[in-house]
This record gives structure tokens, sequence and C-alpha cells, in this order.
């Protein structure tokens, strides 16, 4: 989700501290024993208990089962290391087994405008922040803490948007714009220069849930064989330095008119014209790429709240036609919103949730997004947030995930 409120939350969070402008040169190959002796990272226990599908669901922990998540985008970029434990202790309590956090941080001037950022993109070369305080480390304690507390975390690698670094500072860096982005060499190069660092510091880690290539990949304009090109050479790079975890393609589960022939009321608006350049469908057919996601936000879209269960109904039925699992990745409400047919936003994100869990076997869902005050008083919220302990995380937290854990791990519809 593009929100404002990712930079708001970064200029109000509550240690100012010294950034280090120097970082390191890129290694070309660092090794896990090579980080820990400098005491940036703790040792990680070989990978045990590795999600993975089992036809249209997941194992985990050796389980084939459904799941209930929810987006925590700002987990690794936290620098209070009480904050990060108690915002995983609040998930872990809630139910959910996966929370979906952001893996990218990129800047093109060290220190701004973030106070964590993971690697910088300039003029002089690629480099990665290894800086205890704020740079990479902070999501290698959020993995730690996930660990502690049995959750298992998604990993977006690249951010559509600029908040936190997005394709943006690669273009900046090496030309072109943001749709050339997909195609242009340099800014290719020094991606996979990124996800070879991070799947090697992480592809051991027992946290990980899932890679995922981008958050909310878009091409406006584009044919979407631009981004399924993309995304069948970067899922088959990623398989190549991480064959054990899954990986998906993080995107909001366009449709083009091809894949929406079965809702004719709806074939030529928006979300099935394939403007945004990407086709669900086409992606969801690349082998190296394990499951599908779907993101809903009906109202920013141009659609009726109702709608968001026609667009959950069609994903999982492509799910079905080529037997992978579908994930509801994102979903939302704006606070105060109402549906004109009686539901309050607690009735809107529940009654999605009752098309999961009752009608469809989409294999697992993550809310938009978690909500909580942190002991530092870092509030990282925005209008969709839910919080954790009240009312409305009752009903759509914890009683969600319930009945995604107590229902039968079989794909019926």
């Amino acid at each position: 989700m593009y929100l404002l409120s990712q930079l708001s939350y970064l200029a109000v969070v509550a240690s100012h501290l010294l950034l280090t402008t120097a970082a390191p040169t890129l290694r070309d190959d660092p090794k896990t024993s090579e980080l820990d002796q400098r005491g940036l990272i703790s040792p990680v226990p070989a990978c045990s208990g590795v999600s993975t599908t089992n036809k249209r669901l997941f194992q985990i922990n050796g389980k084939t089962q459904y799941f209930a998540g929810a987006n925590a985008w700002w987990l690794g970029h936290l620098q209070k290391n009480e904050d990060v434990d108690t915002a995983v202790s609040q998930i872990a309590a809630t139910g959910y087994k996966v929370a979906r956090v952001w893996g990218f941080g990129t800047t093109n001037e060290p220190g701004k405008p973030y106070e964590v950022w993971y690697q910088v993109l300039n003029s002089s070369g690629q480099y990665f922040n290894l800086d205890p305080v704020t740079g990479i480390p902070r999501l290698d304690y959020a993995l730690a803490a996930a660990h502690k507390h049995g959750l298992q975390l998604i990993l977006p690698l690249l951010n559509n948007y600029d908040d936190l670094g997005g394709i943006n500072t690669y273009t900046t860096a090496y030309g072109g714009s943001h749709n050339d982005f997909y195609t242009n060499p340099r800014a290719q190069t020094a991606y996979k220069a990124y996800l070879k660092f991070i799947l090697n510091r992480y592809k051991h880690h027992p946290a990980i849930f899932s890679w995922e290539l981008c958050n909310e990949p878009r091409c406006p304009g584009c044919p979407p064989s631009v981004i399924t090109t993309w995304a069948r050479d970067i899922s088959a790079y990623i398989k190549s330095l991480d064959p054990a975890h899954l990986v998906a393609l993080g995107d909001e589960g366009w449709l083009t008119a091809s894949s929406a022939t079965t809702v004719a009321d709806y074939e030529h608006s928006y979300a099935y014209t394939g403007y945004e350049g990407v086709d669900f469908q086409a992606n969801l057919a690349i082998p190296t790429l394990d499951y599908g996601t779907l993101h809903l936000y009906p109202h920013y879209w141009g659609y009726n709240f109702s709608w968001g269960n026609t667009w959950i109904e069609q994903h999982n039925a492509i799910g079905r036609a080529l037997g992978k699992p579908v994930v509801l990745e994102e979903y939302a409400v704006p606070v105060g919103a109402t549906d004109g047919e009686g539901r309050d936003r607690v009735g809107i994100l529940r009654k999605w949730q009752e098309t999961v869990v009752g009608r469809t076997s989409v294999a697992g869902d993550a809310v938009w997004q978690f909500g909580t005050r942190l002991p530092s008083g870092v509030m990282p919220l925005d209008q969709y947030a839910v919080f954790w302990n009240g009312s409305e995380g009752a009903e759509v937290g914890v009683r969600h995930a319930r009945e995604m854990r107590e229902k039968r791990g079989v794909a019926t519809l």
C-alpha cells in the first residue's frame, strides 16, 4: 500500500541518533561467519521447519493449514529493541502465524531521509549499511524476535513506491524512468546484488516464510509481458540462491480482460484492464512463483466494498485452476467507513473474512495493518490500522485468526 504516513511515522521515530555516512563497500558474497565476527548478527541455526506449499495450501511447522496474519511493514525499521520485542509478542498473541515486513530500505544519500536504511545507491557505487543502529542489523533483530515467538515473516525486497526507497532509487542512480527499471540492465544488476546479499544473509533463518519480488509492482501503460518477463527472471534468480523458501511476486492481483471473462460486469473497469501492467493469471503460472497474492482497497480503486467479495472469489478461482495457493496479503477499510448496507468498518472487514473462510480456499490473509503503541511512544499507524488490543482487534484479529487456525487443512472450494 502506498501510504504517506510511512514517511510521517519515520519522521517522528522517538530516537534521533547520529547516522553513519560511510557504509561498507559491496561484498561480492558476504559470509554469515564474517558478519558474525564483526558482531553484526547472531548466529542462526540451520533452517528447520521451512514453510512449503501443499497443493493449494501451505505446510507450516509440518502441518498443512490455513493462516491469518498482519502487515507490520515497520518492524525492521524500528531502532529500539524493546519496541520490536513488544510488537512481535503482540502479533503472536493475536494468533497470527505470519507477518509481512519490509525487507527493503534504500536511499540515494546516506542518512536521508530515513533513520534506518539498508543500502545506498548513488554515483559512488552500491553500499550496504551494516551499522547496528541504523542498518540491516535492525532487520536481523526483527527476525530473531519473530523466531522467538514462533512467527514467520514475508519479506518484500523492493517497493514500487518511493517510501523507504523504491524503484525510483534505482532509476535515480542508474538512469531511466520508473517503467524502465524492469528492463534497465544496470538497475537489474544492482537489484540482484541486493537480493544476493539479503538471501545469503537470511536463507538459513527459520523465521523466513517467503521472499517477495516487490511490494505492489506496477508498470502503468506497459504490456503485462514486461512484468511477467521480469518476474520470471527474478524469481528464478532467487530460487537459484535459495531453493528452499517460498517466492511470490507481491502484486495486487490485477486482472486482464482475458482473465475476467466470467465476470462481464467488471471486464472493462480499472482492475480488469491490465493498465497497471500486471496479469495475475499469467504471473501465477510462472513455475518459480510458488503462490499468488492479491490486495484489496475497493474504495481506493473506485469500487464499492461489496465488490471485494467478488475480487477474492475471482482470485480463488484462478488459484484453483492453476493448482497454487492464493493469499489475500493486504486488505483494509479506512476508519469511519460504512458500506451503505448497515456495516461499519469491522462489519466490512468481517464480511471479507467470511468470504475467505466460508466461500473460498484462499490459503491465508494479512490485514493492513497491525496497530499498536510501542514503549518508546512510536505509533506506526495510518487510517487503516487495526489496534490489536481493542474491540476491532478482537473481531478482525483474534477471532479471524482462530477461524483460520480451526479451518480443516484441505482446499475444497
